[in-house]
This record gives C-alpha cells, structure tokens and sequence, in this order.
C-alpha cells in the first residue's frame, strides 16, 4: 500500500545515477531585475516571431522598456517579487523526497526559461555532480511551442555544446494534462474551496489558462486541446454538478489570442447576475505574477465591479502531496516509456 492508501507503484531501484531537471518560465524575485526579466522574456523566437535576431532583440528591449514601471508596479503589489524560484525549489526538494520514499536515489536540479537559474546554470550543476539518466520535466501540463516546446529547443541546444554531456539518456516529458493524480490533486483542491460558498453545487467555476496566439493553435499547437482535456477530467472527477467555463489570461500584444478573456468573462458573468464564482488556475502550477496579481487583484476587482458577492480562487498546486506524487508518477512514465534526445518528443502524448 501506498502513503494514501492506494496502490503501492514504487520504483524498482536502478544502479542508474538519476537526474531530474523541472523547469519552469521564471519570474523576477525583485524590482531592480523587473526589466531585464522582460527583455530575456520577450527576446524568445517563440514569443516575438522576428527572424532576425538583432531585430528581435531591440523590439525586445523596445517592450521591456515601455513596460518596466507597470510590470514593477504588479509585482510591488504581490511582495515586490515573483515567488516562482522559491516554489519550484521548493517542488524538486519535494519531489527528491517522494523519489527517495519510493526507493530511488535522484538529483533534482531547477532550471527555468527566462530567468535565474538560466538552463546553462542548470546544466552546470547536472555536470557536476554527474548523472547516468536525466529527465526533463516542465512545470507546464499542457504543452505549447511557447513553453514547452521553446524549453526544450533551449536545452538540446546548450547540451549539445557540452561534451560531457554526449551520450547521456535524457527522457523528455512533453506534457502530463492527463495525468489522473495531477486531476485528482485539482479535484481535491476544488472540492474543499466550494466548501466555503453558501451554494456549493451552483457556484460557477471558472477555469482560466494562459493564453496564446490563435495563429499558433492553427499551426498544430496541441494547447488548446489539451487545456480542454484537463477542464473535462476536472469536471468529470467533481461529477459534473457545476456550471463551469473555460477562459484565457495574460494576454500580450496586438495580435488575436485565445479567447474568451478571464476579463470578459468575469463582466459577463456579473451581467448574468451570477454571485458565486470559484475561479481555478488550470495551467498553473506555482503561484506566480498571473495567480497573485491576475486573479487575486486585477480580477477580484473586476468581479466586485461587475457585482459578484462572492469571488474566490483554488490555490496554485505549489507542493500539495497529491501534485508531488502526481510528478513521480510522470518521472516513472518517462523513464519506462524511454524517449531520447534524437527523438522529437510528441506534444500530444500524457
């Protein structure tokens, strides 16, 4: 038997020195680094799609500098920082212990995309102390080109100016948005937090994702699908007693994204007259600038404008046990499943 009662899916002890790299997008921890946070964000090929790298770079620098003084201001609001570093350090040391728990000696190491720990400063680490078998498992359960897809790109580039990484079995995670445990951890948070509205069976739930460019989902960006699949699991998993809607978040830019808006909809929602609201962060797992600013002050204010009475948020999953043990089960997959670095990893595969 498992921890929680369930089957016990321990892993079989390897003579193989085990690594895990979780990475995640990054965020700036204080406001003196807010801009060039922005400029490394905004300089990605899949977020500004200029060919020219010069060219990219100084619309990057171009954007990081309008925006500077009001992305300051959001995170002057949510502490003066993001907290995602702390959280996904956080997640691997957890992640080790449930590893080690279930008979497996593993090095967990961050790594994120646009900011420290950069994936050089990543791989430094993996160097030195030496792995036989390393997984790359990004924090995004849903992949996109934007995300995933750019992380990976970025990786099998800097390993492969490494020598001594040549060789090295890497299994990579394209995407986990079905994952019953990383449901079930959902489910759970959102059962307790309806708990707390007068009506739980009639409370709205709202799912909010990160959007993305329309153009990238017509391109084969399995996204929107996936975001999709996990609100219908979610569902399915409370037995389908709620009225729920799915809609996107942190928008950036004139070109048409994902719609409807979490905006658009929280109005929309008050015109109706709805007075309960439970919104649920479904592409998120760490709390972050979109969680704490986004949903908990931009929104919240929003929703009381509009006339909602009651608007409340399911927490991030951060290190719920569930979700941690959600993150060995997707380790133990990729490890039994074997997909190398010459191999494309599948966007469409759990």
């Amino acid at each position: 038997m498992s921890r929680d009662g369930g089957t016990d899916t321990r892993t079989t002890p390897s003579s193989a020195k085990l690594g895990i790299i979780l990475f995640s997008l990054g965020g700036p921890e204080t406001l003196l680094v807010v801009k060039p946070f922005l400029y490394e964000l905004f300089s990605d090929p899949e977020i500004i799609r200029i060919r020219s790298d010069f060219l990219r770079k100084a619309v990057a620098y171009s954007i990081a500098t309008l925006r500077r003084r009001r992305s300051e201001g959001y995170y002057r609001q949510i502490g003066g920082g993001s907290p995602l570093r702390r959280i996904t350090e956080e997640q691997s040391k957890a992640l080790s212990a449930e590893m080690r728990w279930a008979g497996v000696q593993v090095d967990t190491f961050v790594g994120m995309c646009t900011w420290h720990p950069f994936f050089d400063e990543t791989l430094d680490q993996v160097e030195k102390i030496g792995v036989d078998q390393l997984v790359v498992l990004p924090l995004f359960p849903q992949y996109s080109v934007t995300t995933t897809g750019s992380g990976f790109r970025n990786l099998k580039r800097l390993i492969s100016g490494r020598p001594a990484l040549a060789g090295l079995d890497i299994r990579w995670v394209s995407s986990w948005q079905n994952n019953p445990t990383y449901i079930k951890a959902f489910v759970d948070l959102i059962r307790k937090e309806l708990s707390k509205f007068q009506n739980p069976d009639q409370t709205e739930i709202l799912f909010s994702a990160h959007s993305i460019p329309e153009s990238y989902v017509r391109e084969g960006d399995p996204y929107l699908d996936q975001t999709r699949e996990t609100v219908e699991l979610i569902v399915e998993g409370l037995g389908r007693r709620n009225p729920y809607r799915l809609s996107f978040q942190s928008k950036i830019g004139p070109v048409k994204w994902l719609t409807p808006s979490t905006n658009d909809v929280v109005v929309e929602l008050g015109k109706q007259g709805v007075q309960e609201v439970l919104v649920v962060p479904v592409s998120f797992v760490s709390e972050h600038i979109e969680t704490l600013y986004e949903l908990d002050i931009l929104y919240k204010k929003v929703a009381a404008d509009a006339g909602i009475g009651d608007f409340r948020r399911v927490p991030a999953l951060n290190c719920d046990p569930t979700f941690i043990l959600a993150l060995r089960e997707i380790v133990e997959a990729a490890l039994e499943s074997g997909v190398q670095p010459s191999e494309a990893p599948n966007p469409g595969s759990g």
